[in-house]
This record gives structure tokens, sequence and C-alpha cells, in this order.
């Protein structure tokens, strides 16, 4: 969750593998719809992914994005939605760079707490940039 320049939350969602998709879908769902009541955001953001390769990974994210704008919409929240190119222009100034130059960026754009903070994490934090630096 971000309001202007501060970073009010970050975490990641984990759930078993174990579990089938539809019960990992729930439990993502729960979790996002406890932080949505919580922190009250203006909406959500959230990045479109392409991928060239695995489209099992391709539908699960999708399927995870599905959830999250059911919820917006459940919420009267907007929905933003940017490409990985807007969010890297965004973060870093050049639409060719890297997962590791976004995080870094994300690290030096907004104030974000010591500690280790997956990939994953850090390119929701970039995408929330994203959406600030859009809104503006």
């Amino acid at each position: 969750m971000l309001e202007k320049d501060k970073l009010l939350h970050s975490d990641c969602i984990r759930t078993s593998a174990k579990l089938p998709f539809s019960e990992r879908l729930g439990e993502i769902g729960k979790a996002a719809e406890k932080l949505i009541k919580k922190w009250k955001p203006d909406g959500i953001a959230v990045e479109n992914v392409y991928f060239k390769n695995n489209a099992k990974t391709a539908m699960g994210v999708a399927q995870v994005r599905g959830v999250l704008c059911y919820l917006a919409a459940r919420n009267g929240l907007p929905v933003h939605e940017y490409t990985p190119l807007q969010v890297k222009v965004a973060t870093t100034g050049w639409g060719q760079s890297d997962k590791q130059a976004v995080g870094a960026m994300a690290r030096r754009l907004i104030a974000v707490p010591k500690g280790k903070r997956l990939d994953d994490e850090l390119d929701a934090i970039a995408v929330g940039i994203t959406c600030l630096a859009s809104l503006r």
C-alpha cells in the first residue's frame, strides 16, 4: 500500500503448493480482502503480464489478477493496469531495464523498510510507484 511517497505496507501472500489451485486462489482472495478492509486504498494497481513461454504460469497469474479485479469491483475501487514497459519506464526511465534495476530503483524512489524483499514484492512496489506517477 502506497500513500504519496511512503510505503505503508508490503508483503507477499504465500500459499501452499500442495493445495488445489482453487483453494490457493481463495486464500489469496481472503488475504487481499483483509488488506483492503484494513488499509482502505483508493484503487488497485496491477501489472499486465505477458508470458512468451509458460502458458501454465500465465494462466495462474491471470486467475490471480481476476480475483484482485473482482475484489476491486466488489469494493468500488478502480483498477489501474500497467504494462511491464510502463513500469520499467516509470521506475528506471528505460523500457529495457531488468528486474534488478527495477527493484533497485523502487528502493530509491520510495522509502522501503530495510530487510529482504522478494522480487515479486519489489515488482508490486514498482507497480504502485507507476500508479502514483500516472495519477499525478
